[in-house]
């Protein structure tokens, strides 16, 4: 059953079994360093409905790529770390270049592009449908997703 570890610096779903009636948490907790970006706001042809991918909507993202930063703080290079700008661009290219039914699919497809592209270990990403064309009305509804790159 997953489980969410809290660190100092990021967020760390782990899966846990149970080992003799107890829950072994040797080893789970494992801290990362993390590059945030928030607030990365585009018009998007995404949704359900013909209508919602013609119009278009507004969405927001918020991303987290978890990553050793020692050798970028200890040398102060950016051949040590991720362009954060890169990322953005990525999303932003991703988001207004393809549609998709579901954002549940439009955030696969950004980590899994993140991924591969990026030197990172874990990505946490959430999207944000702001203001969906639903009856009552709400702020936004959101997905987040987090993936590991494979080994």
């Amino acid at each position: 059953m997953p489980i969410a570890i809290y660190t100092q610096k990021t967020v760390l779903p782990y899966r846990c079994y149970h080992n003799t009636g107890s829950l072994n948490v040797k080893n789970l907790v494992k801290e990362m360093d993390s590059i945030v970006i928030k607030g990365i706001r585009f018009h998007g042809h995404h949704g359900v409905t013909e209508e919602e991918r013609q119009i278009g909507g507004h969405y927001e993202i918020d991303v987290m790529l978890n990553l050793s930063l020692t050798k970028a703080g200890k040398y102060d290079t950016l051949v040590d770390t991720i362009d954060y700008g890169s990322v953005v661009d990525l999303i932003v290219e991703i988001a207004t270049q393809q549609k998709f039914k579901l954002i549940e699919a439009l955030a696969e497809k950004m980590t899994d592009e993140i991924l591969n592209k990026f030197d990172i270990e874990t990505i946490h990403l959430t999207i944000k449908k702001l203001k969906p064309p639903i009856n009552n009305p709400i702020t936004y509804f959101a997905v987040e997703i987090y993936r590991e790159k494979e080994r």
